[in-house]
């Protein structure tokens, strides 16, 4: 079976690797010539556990091409996947204009049945729009060809996403003919072999699912953030109350872990897509609005600690900070809690040295030399007064406290992601403070 897919981002590049991994051959397809001269040199544009190997192993097998124009592939596929970016617009609508670009090219190169398959995260409607632009191009041509889309969005969570692509939790599919239901299900035959459930619906809903799954977690993230903020005033332990209603089958316990606040390529964006949608169709997202505005103050609240620690002047003080990335196994800084504790600190006159396993140089790409970079977490923390932990990566969890108050010239140490005892870092000589204890 041979696939296109258009983007090779995050999402267009692991879903393409995917694909070939399951015996597909895979054309992925990407306006930037630079990007895919890289990929065809073998260089991965972004951070993912086993993408690399993955994208050689089956570039060597040739199940997978990087081309740059997908005039040059159309003929010879039968599915177009839409994997390219759906920016924030200034009112915090999907800015739809890459998808749009993509369904008129194939309208004005497309010769014969195509099914076309928006990968990207885009609000309801979207298909409707893809169809209309598709249909315009061939209008212009003077043709009338067969050809169908469909919506497949991707439940990926950066760091394990070639696991949740083969070992999904489901996959959602929206359809309008049967036809296009038989493709995807010969598509994602290796899936269905696996027991692995795949759930067709009509398009809007598998649109709507997208969204309203990552405003789900995004919903329980803050709401633990703020039972958290509550559990520092009245003296309970946030670990507790989690493990306490985690426990609850009808509750369960994922994403119920406080912290710093969320970020990255999805939750922030899809929540403000799903607020704008809701304006549109005349519904106030009240909830949703609510989990926007506390994760905005979530993101400040390791700076806060610390500038509590100093007595309110952070005016010279250094400040080592253990991770930047949004979360760990991944260099994605976009909406990064990092960036925003790093913005703090610099303007409230702090000096900022920092560390992070893989993404110190897209940090530098974002704020450039403003910060110092560090070889590893002990050399972050040499002459620091106070250390913060913002991404929890594994190699963090077990720092030697002894050397760490060796290095440093302070003894603060605000967790960002409650994984440190309190008796055991207290007990090393160091201040120590938490999210919702």
């Amino acid at each position: 079976m041979n696939i296109a897919i258009v983007g090779t981002g995050y999402v267009g590049l692991v879903t393409g690797a995917c694909f070939a991994e399951m015996g597909v051959n895979v054309t992925c397809v990407d306006i930037d010539k630079s990007k895919i001269d890289k990929l065809n040199r073998g260089i991965i544009p972004i951070y993912e556990p086993r993408l690399k190997e993955m994208v050689d192993h089956n570039a060597a097998e040739g199940r997978l091409k990087f081309i740059t124009s997908l005039s040059e592939c159309l003929d010879n596929v039968s599915i177009i996947f839409s994997a390219v970016g759906t920016p924030p617009d200034e009112d915090g609508s999907a800015d739809l204009k890459y998808v749009l670009d993509v369904a008129r090219s194939i309208g004005a190169n497309m010769k014969d049945y195509k099914l076309i398959v928006t990968k990207s995260t885009v609000p309801v409607g979207t298909a409707q729009r893809v169809k209309a632009a598709i249909s315009e191009e061939l209008a212009k041509r003077s043709l009338d060809i067969e050809f169908d889309v469909a919506s497949n969005p991707e439940f990926l969570k950066e760091g394990a996403a070639i696991k949740d692509f083969l070992n999904p939790d489901r996959v959602v599919i929206g359809v309008e003919s049967e036809r296009a239901r038989a493709l995807m299900e010969r598509l994602y035959r290796p899936v269905l072999l696996n027991g692995f459930p795949i759930m067709f619906m009509d398009i809007p809903s598998a649109e709507m699912t997208k969204y309203a799954a990552n405003a789900m977690l995004a919903t329980r993230i803050s709401f633990m953030n703020e039972i958290a903020a509550l559990c520092e005033k009245t003296g309970a332990n946030v670990d507790h109350v989690r493990k306490g209603i985690g426990s609850d089958k009808r509750i369960g316990d994922r994403f119920l872990f406080p912290g710093a606040g969320y970020g990255g390529s999805c939750f922030p964006k899809d929540v403000k897509a799903l607020i704008n949608t809701g304006k549109q169709w005349g519904v106030h997202m009240s909830v949703i609005e609510a989990v926007d505005n506390a994760n905005d103050r979530q993101k400040s609240v390791v700076f806060r600690k610390l500038l509590n620690a100093f007595g309110g002047d952070l005016t010279g003080k250094v400040i080592a900070m253990w991770g930047l990335s949004f979360k760990p196994d991944t260099d994605d800084m976009r909406e990064a809690p990092a960036l925003v504790i790093i913005e703090h600190l610099l303007n409230s006159g702090a000096k900022v040295r920092v560390f992070d396993p893989v993404a110190m140089e897209e940090t530098r790409r974002k704020i450039g030399e403003s910060v110092e970079y560090c070889k590893d977490m002990y050399d972050a923390c040499t002459d620091a007064h106070g250390v913060a932990l913002v991404t929890e990566w594994k190699q963090f969890r077990m720092p030697e406290w002894k050397r760490v108050k060796e290095l440093m010239s302070g003894n603060i140490v605000v967790d960002g992601r409650n994984i440190y005892v309190k008796e055991e870092v207290e007990n090393e000589g160091f201040v120590y403070s938490a999210i919702g204890k």
